[in-house]
C-alpha cells in the first residue's frame, strides 16, 4: 500500500477520552457553521503539499472569512505517508502551520488519527494539543458539544476506527483487527455509553474509516457489525469519515430507520475509482464525487434549531451537493 501512495503522491506533486464545550456561534444569525475534511496530510516529502491539499485550503479559506465557521472535524490521515515520529517533528510545520495560515482557520482544530497516522506516532500528535492553541486532539477518542440558537446543541462524537478495526495494508483489503482488543472492547464501550446518555438535538460520529462506502477500500467490515447498530439504536444523525479519497453520500434504511453516511475524503488526493459491491445498492449511493480537474474538495454543515445542512464544496469553490438533515430530539 505505501508503494501505491508514494507512486501517488509523485504524480499529483508533479501535476483516550475528553469532553470540550465550543464558545458561542460568532454570527448573530444564531446558525453554527463548520467544516469537515479529512486525508489532508500533504506528502512525506517536499515540498509537503499537494496541490490538491492547497486548492481546498484556498477554498476552505475563502469559505470561512465569509462565513466564519466555529470549529473544523478533521477526520484522520493527517500526515502521509508515514504520520509524525515527535512532537517536534517538522511536519507540524510543512504540512499544517505553515499551510492553513489565513486567520480565518484559526479555530479549533477537533481531531482523530487515521491509518497513515498509525505508521508514526499517534501519542505525538496527542501532545501537540499543548504546542498549538487550535489543535484539538486531547485523547485517542474523544467528544465536544457546540451550542445552536433556542438552546439546542450539536454534540459530535470523535472515535479512533483504527484502535476499534486495526490498520489495512493491502488497497482493497479490510483492517486486520485490533492490535489491542482490551482497548478495542473498552472504545466500544464508551462509544456505547457516549452514544446512550447524549441529549443533544442533532449528535454525529466522526471516524476514519467508513461504514460504507463504493470508494476503493469500501465498507468497513468491523464497523458495520459492531458500530452501525450502535448508531441506529441511538437515533445518530449522521456518521462522517473519511479514508476513501472522495466525496460521498450514501443513506441506508433498515428496519425502517434511515441513517446518513458522508465521506469527506479528498483534501489531498483524489481517487477516482468507484466499484459496484454488491451490498451497497445504487439507490443507496446519493452522491459520488471525484473529479481530478476539480481538485478535491471538503464539506460544511450550516446548522439552526429546525436545519443541519450539509455542503460538498469542490477545490474549484464549487457547491456541487447540499442535502439537509433535521433534529433527532
Amino acid at each position: 500500500m505505501n508503494l501505491y501512495f508514494d507512486l501517488l503522491s509523485t504524480l499529483v506533486a508533479l501535476a483516550g477520552v475528553s469532553t470540550i464545550s465550543s464558545s458561542k456561534p460568532r454570527f448573530n444569525d444564531g446558525h453554527l457553521r463548520f467544516m469537515v475534511l479529512a486525508d489532508w496530510g500533504g506528502l512525506s516529502f517536499h515540498p509537503f503539499t499537494s496541490p490538491v491539499q492547497k486548492a481546498v485550503r484556498d477554498q476552505m479559506t475563502s469559505y470561512a472569512r465569509e462565513n466564519k465557521p466555529e470549529f473544523l472535524l478533521v477526520l484522520g490521515d493527517n500526515f502521509y505517508l508515514y504520520g509524525v515520529n515527535n512532537v517536534d517533528d517538522r511536519r507540524f510545520m510543512t504540512t499544517f502551520e505553515n499551510v492553513y495560515t489565513h486567520p480565518s482557520l484559526h479555530v479549533p482544530w477537533h481531531i482523530v488519527a487515521g491509518n497513515h497516522d498509525y505508521f508514526g506516532n499517534v501519542s505525538a500528535q496527542i501532545a501537540y494539543s499543548k504546542v498549538s492553541d487550535r489543535w484539538k486532539f486531547p485523547d485517542y477518542y474523544h467528544k465536544f458539544t457546540a451550542p445552536i440558537a433556542g438552546g439546542r446543541t450539536v454534540e459530535v462524537v470523535m472515535i479512533d476506527t483504527i484502535l476499534l478495526c486495526g490498520n489495512v495494508y493491502t488497497l482493497r483489503g479490510q483492517p486486520v483487527g485490533p492490535d489491542d482488543k482490551a482497548a478495542a472492547e473498552a472504545h466500544f464501550r464508551w462509544i456505547e455509553e457516549a452514544l446512550s446518555q447524549s441529549k443533544a438535538n442533532y449528535l454525529l460520529v466522526g471516524g476514519h474509516y467508513p461504514v460504507y462506502s463504493v470508494g476503493m477500500h469500501g465498507p468497513t467490515d468491523c464497523l458495520r457489525d459492531r458500530l452501525e447498530p450502535m448508531l441506529i439504536s441511538n437515533n445518530v444523525t449522521a456518521y462522517l469519515a473519511g479514508h476513501d479519497h472522495n466525496l460521498q453520500h450514501i443513506k441506508r434504511t433498515t428496519n425502517g430507520t434511515t441513517l446518513d453516511y458522508f465521506i469527506v475524503g479528498s483534501g489531498n488526493f483524489v481517487d477516482q475509482n468507484r466499484f459496484p459491491y454488491t451490498d451497497i445498492p445504487d439507490d443507496m449511493v446519493k452522491f459520488f464525487f471525484a473529479d481530478l480537474i476539480q481538485l478535491g474538495g471538503f464539506a460544511h454543515f450550516e446548522v439552526t434549531t429546525d436545519t443541519m445542512t450539509i455542503h460538498f464544496l469542490d477545490g474549484a469553490g464549487v457547491d456541487i451537493y447540499q442535502y439537509t438533515l433535521y433534529p433527532r430530539i
